[in-house]
């Protein structure tokens, strides 16, 4: 039970990690421009050697950003409270339930912020641009869902573990 909670505070601890990050950096996307290459972030956009901050209030990057902040502070809250069921497993309120739900909610988050920007992206810049990427920062973004996913799971299986210990004595 403590091996599970340690694995999902471990890939939670990477994956808030990996979620602010991506949400900070600034390589979401890499495109050519007039024989220039740029990129992108959910704040900034950088041509070479400047950097200029968003100006639009485009409604898929200002969602982008809302999913991730909300998935930052569920996964932040979640790990605070995975480390208390951590040292005091048992009390009244089960901490490890709790913890899971949140790394599901953070999970979830960050999955819906991950398909919003790549479904806009690929529908504007996949159509009028056709030298373009998805940079590192993005993929980032991609393994922190698959990370608080699996915190997630790992902490629903030490709660279950809890929950419904094996009997040791069969009758």
């Amino acid at each position: 039970m403590y091996s599970f909670m340690g694995g999902g505070l471990f890939c939670a601890g990477v994956g808030n990690i990996f979620l602010i990050v991506s949400t900070a950096t600034d390589y979401w996307m890499q495109y050519r421009h007039s024989n220039n290459y740029m990129h992108q972030g959910l704040w900034r956009y950088c041509m070479p050697g400047k950097c200029f901050t968003h100006t639009d209030s485009i409604a898929y990057w200002d969602a982008t950003r809302a999913f991730m902040i909300l998935s930052l502070l569920a996964c932040f809250i979640g790990i605070i409270i995975g480390i208390m069921a951590f040292i005091h497993y048992s009390d009244r309120f089960d901490k490890t339930f709790a913890a899971g739900i949140l790394f599901f909610i953070s999970c979830f988050f960050v999955f819906l912020a991950m398909a919003v920007y790549t479904g806009v992206t690929i529908n504007y810049y996949g159509k009028r641009y056709g030298n373009w990427r998805f940079s590192w920062s993005y993929i980032i973004g991609w393994v922190s869902v698959v990370l608080t996913f699996f915190s997630g799971i790992f902490y629903m299986c030490a709660y279950r573990m809890h929950e419904c210990p094996r009997m040791s004595n069969p009758h």
